[in-house]
Parts: structure tokens; sequence; C-alpha cells
């Protein structure tokens, strides 16, 4: 009889507060999230703690009460780990650790261990690392136990450095060193983009964990790391497509999030850069998620802070096989109708109708539903493109695929 192997998941709890621009329904949604990214760092969430507050409390995030509330718990169940959903500030960090006396991360925290722990290619560890050590610089002295340990005496006295000061010195010298390392990497990636020649450029893009690599395995016949956790894929991933002889360059780049550290978006600079030079975006939407308007509104949001927004897109409702919606029986007039009653057609009536057929695709990537149509479609979108780039191009040569691929 085979072994299963059994993971040893974390002991967690998470907390979040209700404020005036995050009522208790939204709280709940970003939440739900920050299980689900607990579950992928390897953590198992035990109990959820949150308050009612206008804003977060500057000292410890939480009133007093409700940290008293957490620290009773954690010692009754043995709890490893504290997550908080929004990012702490160094001084929150410090008197939250100091009180609870256990390991406490907030959500930039996670997101960044995420991704060290995804990271495959000595570029994608490079890019985490630079993000860490930016997230940890303001951080050190609530973060490293021994920074406290300052006192006089034999040994003690003089000009030197302190401690706090040598480590300061010590991860900015790192993340000069990190940034030189990116800066020659993606002048390295950036000729290996001009040297693929003049195909048109996909990009898919979306919220993380919609069905991006699983879409590219599809059509683009390739191996990439598909996982049902949140960011299964960091390392952006090229593949030459030919749909009916005509060629094109698609790329899967890594998936976005609410809430993204800063950090990251920085530090990731080049990945997205697959992004700005994509001629075509193909944004992959999970529609099976409760909440997907927010999901692309969140992806719309990025693609306008890295200049991308305004390319042409094929928006890609992935995942109709898992859709589900409320039923609402003929004689049931007490319950209000909302989205959550909506069926597929009913959504395609509502915003989506003014993107118009052209510009919107329903399909499973997983079960290959309506994928002739999204075939076809994209084809319709690369070949548009590639005749205003190439007018004098003819299509009904038998030998195009041949002189594109010089070109």
């Amino acid at each position: 009889m085979l072994e299963i192997e059994k993971i040893d998941f974390e002991k967690t709890i998470i907390v979040g507060i209700v404020t005036q621009l995050q009522n208790e329904e939204k709280l709940n949604e970003y939440l739900d999230e920050l299980e689900f990214l607990t579950y992928t760092a390897g953590g198992e969430v035990v109990k959820r703690f949150t308050q009612k507050m206008d804003k977060p409390n500057p000292k410890t995030f939480v009133g007093t009460g409700k940290l008293e509330d957490i620290k009773y718990y954690i010692k009754d169940n043995d709890i490893k780990t504290v997550i908080f959903d929004d990012e702490l500030t160094p001084a929150q960090q410090k008197n939250i650790t100091r009180e609870l006396d256990c390991k406490v991360l907030d959500r930039t925290n996670l997101i960044l261990d995420i991704f060290a722990q995804r990271a495959e290619t000595s570029y994608a560890r490079t890019q985490v690392e630079l993000a860490q050590c930016q997230y940890l610089l303001p951080r050190l002295t609530g973060m490293w136990t021994h920074l406290e340990r300052q006192r006089g005496g034999i040994g003690m006295r003089g000009p030197g450095e302190t401690e706090i000061e040598t480590d300061r010195r010590i991860v900015r010298d790192r993340i000069a060193l990190l940034k030189e390392k990116i800066r020659v990497i993606d002048k390295q990636m950036a000729i290996q983009r001009s040297n693929r020649g003049a195909m048109v450029r996909v990009a898919l893009v979306g919220y993380t964990n919609v069905g991006k690599s699983t879409l590219m395995n599809a059509i683009g016949k390739s191996e990439v790391f598909v996982e049902n956790k949140l960011f299964a894929t960091l390392d952006t991933t090229v593949r030459k497509v030919v749909i009916k002889n005509l060629p094109f360059l698609l790329s899967d780049t890594v998936g976005f999030i609410r809430k993204l550290p800063t950090q990251l978006v920085e530090s990731f600079k080049s990945t997205l850069d697959e992004v700005r030079e994509a001629d075509l975006l193909l944004h992959v939407v999970d529609i099976s998620h409760p909440e997907f308007e927010d999901h692309i509104e969140s992806v719309n949001q990025i693609l306008h802070d890295i200049k991308s927004a305004d390319k042409p897109t094929l928006m890609v409702f992935n995942k109709i096989d898992a859709y589900k919606h409320l039923t609402i029986e003929p004689d049931d007039l007490m319950t209000e109708k909302t989205t959550k009653h909506y069926t597929l057609d009913e959504w395609k009536q509502t915003w989506m109708s003014k993107l118009g057929k052209n510009n919107t695709l329903f399909i499973s990537a997983t079960e290959k539903a309506n994928f002739e149509e999204f075939r076809e479609k994209v084809y319709e979108a690369v070949r548009q493109i590639h005749i205003t780039r190439f007018p004098y191009n003819n299509f009904l040569y038998p030998d195009y695929k041949d002189a594109v691929e010089k070109e």
C-alpha cells in the first residue's frame, strides 16, 4: 500500500479590520484571499480575528483589547504565526511582535515569501531578493532580535558603527548589488526581445490563479507549470504559436493581485516589460470567482500604472465550466436579484455587451470549451495587427509562414 505524504501546515491566524473605507463584506473577501495566500505559503488558518475601527491603531494596528484576545488565543492553541491583511508599519510590527511573542507577518511579507518559494530561475530569485531587501530595510530593528542587545561596557565604547548601522549598510550594499545585477539581465532580455524579429507579440495578463498558464499550455502546446495555488508562475514564458499558418509570440506573465506590494512591481519591472511591449493583450478572467469584477479592476489599474491600458485587448472569460449562480424560484418575492443570480447569458447583456462581441470570449481552458472560437478571434486580432505592420504581405501565399520567420 502506498504511503501518502502528509503535509505539515503551519497553524496560523489572520487579522483584518472593518474601516470607513472597507466594509465587512469587502473585509471578508480580502480575508478569503489572505487565507488562500496562507495556504499557498504552507499555512493553515485556524481562526480569523476582525474588528471595527475608524482607522488602524498607529501603534498596534488593532485595539489593545483585541490584541489581548489574540494573545490568549495564541497561547491556548499553540499558534505559530499571525498574519495581518494590510501592510504594517515598522513600528506596528515591532510592537505587535513584542506583545504577542510569535511570528508576525503582514500581507506584503506573505506575498514576498510566496514569491521566494516560487522563484525558479536566477533572475526571478534576484527580483524577489531585491523586493525582500527593500521591504526589510526600514524594519531591521523590529525583525532582527539581536539588534536590541545594544548596551555599554567593555569593548562597546568608541566611535564605531552600532550593529543596526552596520546591518543597514550591508542591506543597502546588497540592494545596490541586486539592482546592478537586474540592470545587466534587463539589458540582455531587451536584446533577446529585439532579436525575436517582427512577429506580433501577444501577452496573457490577468489576476493570479485565473488559468493563464493552463490557457498557455492549451494554445501553445507548451508545458508551463500549473497548480491551483496563487502565483504558480513567476518567470515569463514565451512560446511561438501558429494559427492557420500565422505565427506569433505568446507570453505568459506573472499574475496580478490586489494590494500588490510596490516593491514587487518595481523589482519585476522587466517581467512586466513583456506586457509593455506586447501588440495584443489577452486579459484572462476567472468568471467563476464571485469577485471577478474587482479582479478586472485591479488588473486594469496595474496596466494603467505600467502604461499599457490602451493596448488592443481581448477579454477572455475563463472557467465557464466552474461558473455557478444562485437560482431564484418564480414565487420567491423576498429575495432580491443581484449579480450572484446572473446566468452567463445575463452577464453578456450587462457592461460586457459594450466591449463588443469581437472583444469578448467565454471559454474553459481545461475543458477546451469554445476553443475554436477563441483561436479564430485571436487569429483575426493578430492578423489585423500584422496587416497594419506589413501591408504588402499576402496571406494567401503558401510560403507565408517562412516569409514571416525570415522577417
